[in-house]
């Protein structure tokens, strides 16, 4: 149980740093794109300037990202041998895939760094778009192998050992698509927001400076359409777990009797012990709609599982509440730049308007990482549902506490290095220009 604790606390670490790195790395090279294209386009220094401020952001957390999944390939060899070791030839394709996307990501960014006034304006352009196609594209492949073990395929289960092993059929499982599509929008979202909120801050600080300005407005564009969007994955990926993880669905929304028709709890701290939601917010029938896409449909509660096969609902429920809460913050925040930016523009720059997005800053974030903790908790206790239960794959190497310190302490330093590179960079960022630069009606 000790080792148990333990090498489920390193991950949760590992993935919880990761997960922020990843999230930048599949986002921010796109409006490092959209900056270059503008400044290709129009020729205004400004667009440059801001192009190479970003791209110098995208190699910081590339090369911390790098560092931080290197270390998470070795924890899982580590403190998850048995799982590696029946689950590795089924699920290994798309790990070879993201490995080979992180070698084109590394190659791409190579290029556009170092490829100024070097490479023809278009094909260096280009090479910006290609660091942003492969980052995502390594992030689908992770979240396919994660979708494997929500949802595994691709091989048959004997006396504990697979056979007839399909590793296309695996990668293709049937969760990959609404778990890839959920969370890569969930990275243009918390990107977004957090590079707005951070020149927001900026621009407050210095309210003339166009420079903040035009990295709000990219930054918010992007923010502001993938939140609008984002409750229509979370929908699709609402119903998709209610099909295939029953449990899970139960444990996020503290179902602990099946019910028909399910009404939606809103808020409330669940008691497990008592079987009861308190003061909880319960609208009915909409969790058999949201669920299911009828208003009368039986939606499984807690009840109809094995006690040892429920998922822990306290820690399961209140992350999925605030991962529910971030992200209609956020779309609500996207509704209103959206509308400023069509009908009244001059809102944009009031102290009030730039302060919410200050304080939005950490949102994104925030519901990353509680969505992510709605995946992995509410799995348990399974680490391959239904196939293979988590205590059944962790070491029995005695003392991993001591590498979850050792990790753990590599993370925070990598942190610290991180958070000094970043601050560095902020205080080069240009002053130089006035509003007059830019073109209101642009």
């Amino acid at each position: 149980m000790e080792n148990l604790l333990a090498a489920r606390m390193q991950m949760a670490v590992s993935l919880g740093f990761h997960i922020i790195f990843s999230c930048i790395g599949m986002a921010m090279p796109f409006f490092m794109a959209i900056s270059g294209y503008k400044y290709l386009r129009t020729g205004k220094p400004l667009y440059k300037d801001l192009t190479k401020v970003w791209s110098v952001g995208v190699a910081i957390f590339f090369a911390v990202g790098a560092v931080s999944g290197t270390v998470l390939s070795f924890e899982l060899g580590l403190l998850w041998p048995t799982f590696m070791e029946h689950a590795g030839p089924i699920f290994g394709m798309p790990f070879s895939w993201e490995g080979t996307a992180f070698f084109i990501e590394a190659i791409a960014l190579g290029l556009f760094l170092y490829g100024w006034d070097r490479l023809h304006p278009w094909v260096h352009w280009g090479s910006g778009v290609v660091v942003g196609i492969s980052g995502v594209a390594s992030g689908i492949f992770v979240v396919a192998a994660n979708g494997w073990m929500n949802s595994p395929a691709g091989f048959d289960w004997i006396d504990g050992q697979a056979y007839n092993i399909d590793p296309v059929a695996a990668m293709f499982n049937d969760a990959w698509f609404s778990q890839a599509l959920h969370m890569t929008i969930a990275a243009f979202v918390a990107t977004g927001f957090a590079v707005a909120g951070l020149h927001a801050f900026l621009l407050l600080k210095n309210p003339k400076n166009a420079f903040h300005k035009e990295a709000i407005k990219i930054a918010m564009v992007v923010a502001a359409v993938a939140a609008i969007l984002q409750p229509l994955s979370g929908d699709l990926s609402a119903k998709d777990v209610a099909e295939r993880q029953p449990a899970k669905l139960a444990a996020m929304e503290a179902l602990f009797e099946t019910s028909k028709p399910a009404a939606l709890v809103i808020g409330g701290i669940p008691d497990e012990e008592s079987r009861e939601v308190n003061y909880a917010i319960h609208i009915p029938y909409a969790l058999s709609f949201l669920a299911h896409g009828d208003f009368e449909a039986e939606v499984t509660g807690l009840d109809a599982f094995p006690r040892d096969e429920q998922p822990p609902v306290l820690v399961t429920h209140i992350a999925f509440q605030i991962m529910v809460l971030c992200g209609t913050v956020m779309a609500l925040l996207g509704l209103m730049f959206l509308l400023f930016s069509w009908r009244w523009k001059h809102l944009l720059n009031r102290n009030w308007f730039l302060w919410m997005l200050v304080i939005a800053t950490p949102l994104g974030f925030i519901a990353v990482e509680a969505g992510w903790t709605v995946t992995e908790v509410g799995r348990q206790p399974w680490i391959i549902y239904g196939i293979m239960r988590t205590s059944d794959a962790v070491s029995s190497m005695p003392g991993l506490v001591v590498p979850f310190y050792l990790f753990t302490g590599v993370y925070l330093l990598l942190t610290f290095i991180l958070v000094w590179l970043m601050r560095r960079q902020i205080k080069m960022l240009p002053q130089k220009y006035p509003s007059s630069v830019l073109n209101d009606n642009e």
